[in-house]
């Protein structure tokens, strides 16, 4: 009984300290975590929860119905759909690469200058602005500029009698123009903080063994802005192949993007019934989208080997 006694007491300290321990380590993992819930409730409101209408509708019948695949089969047996997917990737595509050469190039011109020069600084904050400048607002300004009483129209007419053929400005080349137009500063906003991360120690130790310019580029620098120029590259293909506004208002007619045919199904009156049609195009735009983005991770997985 003595034992029993005096051993009960040690029992009962023992389990204070390990509870003590557990409410600490949940009170740690609180203070860690809590400040991300607000994000967490972003991501979960606007992004989860409309992935997860948008693919509920797009294997639904309708109000009432139930299950069918005939919304995304029409994603692969509908010309016009087929056509839209094609042009919208190309268009991306083809922007991505062009805004990348172009702003990679603006970046390192910026990367070489004073690093508090005015120089700079106006062209940082003129990549913000114009990176952001887009939609209505940009098609207006195309119009205003080139379109058939734009100022360089009217400029070149009045001055030389030769009147520009503005048609060019309503189609997908167009439209790949005006696209560039918001990727160039975009890619630089992007890319400057990798150029600005080279060191220029890194250059003189490959000069020191022997090394060119374009060695240093081969096994030093471009190993280790792969995996950033790619991103940046990944970010413009999503900015482009997700744009709405300024095709809608450039290509008024017709519906030759994803983007424009969702708009088509969504509004058609025409055609009713046709908004889960309109949810599997965009099911569509989120799978190109997921792949992009895994052979992007694939890319980085490789490309991190490199710097290593």
């Amino acid at each position: 009984m003595t034992a029993r006694l005096a051993g009960a007491p040690s029992t009962s300290r023992q389990v204070g300290p390990a509870t003590g321990g557990a409410d600490s380590s949940r009170s740690k993992r609180l203070r860690a975590y809590g400040p991300l819930a607000p994000f967490h409730a972003y991501v979960a409101l606007f992004l989860i929860f409309p992935t997860v209408v948008v693919a509920a509708g797009a294997f639904s019948q309708g109000e009432g119905g139930g299950l069918t695949l005939d919304n995304v089969s029409q994603l692969l047996t509908r010309t016009e759909f087929v056509k839209a997917f094609t042009a919208s990737i190309q268009l991306a595509v083809l922007t991505a690469i062009a805004g990348a050469v172009i702003g990679a190039l603006l970046a390192w011109a910026v990367v070489r200058s004073n690093p508090n020069g005015v120089f700079r600084q106006l062209v940082i904050a003129g990549a913000g602005v114009l990176a952001q400048f887009g939609g209505v607002m940009l098609a207006f300004a195309f119009f205003a500029t080139f379109g058939p009483k734009g100022l360089i129209t009217t400029f070149i007419d009045s001055s030389t009698g030769v009147t520009l053929d503005s048609s060019w400005l309503y189609t997908l080349n167009g439209l790949a123009v005006v696209y560039t137009y918001f990727q160039v500063p975009l890619m630089l906003i992007v890319f400057l903080p990798s150029l600005d991360g080279l060191r220029q120690e890194w250059y003189d130790a490959s000069a020191s063994l022997g090394g060119t310019s374009w060695s240093f580029w081969r096994h030093v620098g471009g190993p280790i802005l792969a995996p950033s120029f790619l991103g940046a590259v990944l970010l413009l293909f999503t900015n482009a192949f997700s744009a709405y506004a300024t095709a809608a208002a450039i290509i008024s007619q017709g519906c030759s993007l994803v983007t424009l045919a969702i708009s088509c199904q969504m509004n058609s009156e025409v055609i009713l019934g046709q908004e889960n049609v309109g949810k599997a195009l965009a099911l569509g735009m989120i799978v190109v989208v997921s792949l992009v983005m895994a052979a992007y991770a694939l890319i980085q997985r490789r490309a991190s080997r490199w710097v290593k």
